[in-house]
């Protein structure tokens, strides 16, 4: 069998053929998923970049003078790609809101979730004040991209993201949880002074810097 195999003549592909049979080959997507991304080709340069550095010996007091320079360089270069590649997920996420928010599907903006519960608050409606205030937080720093509420989390595992993001209002921010979670599960019924506690810790974070943007502010360039 194998003789009558290998008798058979492969056909030979003109140039057209050929070229069409490598596209085919080509769009498979196990070669689209070993393609480098733009991280590893910047990781690949920093490597290229400090061997070739230490690869040339150098005499007197270069050697330490050189590390700091090629320390110095790739802290750059790091801080440069997450500026690029960082910022502009942070974006899209920023574009796309979730469609769930706290077990209820939800797509309005931050500022419409605050309209919203400012026009409850003005009729006296405290506990659907309350809770879409809350909403409007988690959304506005969603949007930022600096606290990311998920389908499924909790009001209070989103408060603890929340104060490692912003220790100052950290306190504040659990605080505001329970304020949703009274009105909302517990049907304790809202107040003028919940809905101004969620209010105050809204506004306060929207004035704050978060960490992660404080330490990337602070980076050197």
């Amino acid at each position: 069998m194998s003789r009558v195999l290998a008798s058979v003549p492969l056909p030979t592909p003109d140039g057209d053929e050929a070229r069409r049979w490598a596209e085919q080959e080509l769009s498979d997507p196990v070669y689209t998923a070993a393609q480098p991304t733009p991280l590893d080709l910047i990781a690949r340069a920093i490597g290229d970049f400090l061997a070739s550095l230490f690869g040339t010996q150098l005499s007197g007091g270069w050697a330490p003078i050189l590390a700091v320079v090629a320390a110095v360089v790739v802290i750059v270069i790091i801080v440069v790609a997450l500026l690029i590649w960082g910022r502009p997920r942070a974006l899209r996420r920023s574009r796309v809101a979730t469609a769930e928010l706290f077990g209820t599907a939800e797509r309005r903006t931050a500022d419409e979730l605050r309209r919203a519960a400012a026009s409850h608050a003005s009729r006296d409606e405290w506990d659907a004040a309350i809770v879409l205030r809350f909403r409007a937080l988690a959304r506005g720093l969603d949007e930022r991209g600096a606290v990311e509420a998920p389908p499924g989390a909790t009001v209070h595992a989103f408060a603890r993201a929340a104060g490692r993001a912003f220790p100052a209002s950290a306190v504040d921010l659990d605080e505001a949880a329970s304020a949703f979670d009274d009105v909302r599960y517990l049907r304790r019924p809202g107040t003028p002074e919940l809905y101004r506690r969620v209010v105050t810790v809204d506004d306060a974070v929207r004035s704050q810097t978060s960490v992660a943007q404080a330490l990337l502010e602070a980076a050197p360039l």
